[in-house]
């Protein structure tokens, strides 16, 4: 049913039930003021005439026929409209009209009052009368006919009323509520014709001055743009997946081969022992570089799908400190040392501390002297507002050539046996963050430092993320326009 045709409806029966109201206490005053002017009337007709019914009380005690009769003639033509009743120790006298004699009185005192006789209603007054050695009751008596007959007439004319009302009201609610309800027929048809597979038209509406109508083409167009944001982070979703899975499966293969020739070389029966524990070895390093290679990957999905609302404010420095002794107990020959400060940030923690496990790991597999000693310096502070990061090592350093290229997805050196994808980490989490990485030689020209630098509030747009988040699904560039020597 329609909105308009269930107003028209409500109103339909909600005016005749209104008109019907209004009428029963139109009725109920119009009677009270008919009885209140019946009873005014009453009262002073009784007034008016009580002096006569007082002499016509004596009259009869005096046993003055003539006068009884002359007196109770002046009485009657006294009391014109209304019916009189006198009652004394005398005898009754009445005239005009009234309720029969056996219908039960008022006492005397009470107001004017309403009998029945007949089936026809009378309004009752009674008067004491008292004089000089008499005493007596009057009674004067209005039929209510009149009054009857104008609340019945405001009865039919209230019923008439409503029975006009209920059909007009309903029409007229109908008229004005199509009128309405037009704006929400438009923006139906525009929201009945978006079809997101089809085209990228979005929902468009003219603000139509009707509140309700257009706070739900706003709300309408929060919900499209939601969904429309969802339907892009579950395509970005199986995009990730199925780069995951093509990446595992391209990267995977040569290490599984190797493996397998591997395990088919220990198959053999005459290996000799220094062999056997060679192919042993490379069976570990292999097992290892696929691990490694699986937890990349993973950590890659995980930052590309990672949402606003995991973004919380952290210390950098506590993570620093926590990723620091984490490497210390893996490189126990190593030498690890941390110049930390407060360094509040608006971030990811896992990401962070991905960052920072990837930066130590990447320094203690290539940052090694010509002795194979690991001394890596760590570094966290403030800077212009942003949250400065450095990790220096005392390696071979890194080629100025080289030092884009390290970023890539799956780039690897020619001795290298790791995933490929530590720095490609690095990078996106500082993509994510809002903020930069950069690659130099470490102090005194000696190995290489790693520069992060990262808003202390946070991705920028407060707390949106970056739009384009690819690091999995495409060969990763660095998100930064250049890296800079340290000078």
């Amino acid at each position: 049913m329609k909105l308009s045709t269930r107003i028209a409806l409500a109103v339909g029966v909600t005016v005749p039930l209104l008109v019907l109201a209004c009428g029963w206490l139109l009725l109920t005053l119009v009677a009270r003021d008919l009885h209140s002017a019946e009873d005014s009337h009453l009262t002073k007709r009784a007034t008016a005439i009580a002096q006569d019914a007082r002499t016509l009380l004596r009259a009869a005690a005096n046993g003055q026929p003539t006068a009884e009769e002359n007196r109770q003639r002046r009485l009657f033509n006294a009391a014109l409209d209304v019916g009189v009743r006198l009652t004394g120790p005398d005898g009754t006298f009445s005239g005009g009209p009234q309720p029969a004699p056996s219908v039960a009185l008022p006492a005397p005192g009470k107001g004017p009052v309403t009998v029945r006789s007949g089936g026809r209603g009378w309004r009752a007054y009674a008067l004491p009368v008292q004089g000089a050695q008499v005493s007596g009751t009057l009674w004067v008596f209005a039929p209510d006919t009149a009054s009857r007959t104008q609340v019945a007439l405001v009865r039919r004319r209230v019923v008439t009323t409503a029975l006009l009302a209920a059909p007009l009201s309903a029409l007229l609610a109908w008229a004005i509520a199509s009128a309405a309800a037009r704006p929400l027929g438009r923006l139906r048809k525009a929201a009945a014709g978006l079809d997101p597979r089809t085209t990228a038209v979005r929902l468009e509406h003219r603000p139509t001055r009707i509140v309700e109508v257009d706070e739900l083409a706003a709300t309408l167009r929060t919900v499209l743009a939601r969904y429309d944001e969802q339907a892009a982070r579950t395509g970005q979703a199986l995009d990730t997946a199925r780069s995951f899975s093509a990446a595992a499966s391209h990267e995977l293969r040569n290490p599984l081969m190797s493996m397998g020739t591997n395990l088919d070389v220990l198959a053999h029966p005459n290996l000799a022992d220094a062999e056997r524990a060679e192919v042993v070895d490379d069976l570990r390093r292999e097992h290892g570089r696929l691990l490694a290679m699986l937890v990349a990957l993973r950590e890659l999905g995980r930052g590309d799908l990672v949402e606003a609302e995991a973004f919380q404010v952290l210390d950098v420095a506590e993570v620093a400190d926590a990723a620091v002794a984490e490497a210390r107990r893996h490189a126990p020959d190593a030498v690890l040392t941390l110049s930390a400060g407060p360094a509040p940030l608006r971030g990811w923690e896992p990401g962070i501390r991905i960052l920072f496990d990837n930066l130590l790991g990447n320094a203690l597999a290539h940052g090694r002297d010509a002795r194979g000693r690991a001394e890596i310096a760590v570094a966290v502070g403030l800077a212009d507002d942003q949250v400065l990061i450095t990790v220096d090592d005392r390696g071979p350093g890194i080629a100025p050539a080289d030092r884009e290229k390290v970023f890539r997805r799956f780039h690897r050196g020619p001795d290298s046996a790791g995933s490929g994808l530590g720095l490609t980490l690095v990078a996106q989490q500082a993509a994510l963050h809002g903020g930069t990485v950069e690659l130099g030689a470490g102090p005194g020209g000696t190995g290489t430092r790693c520069a992060v630098r990262l808003p202390a509030g946070g991705p920028v747009g407060a707390g949106e993320l970056p739009g384009r988040r690819d690091w999995l699904t495409v060969t990763a560039e660095r998100s930064q326009s250049s890296h800079k020597e340290p000078s």
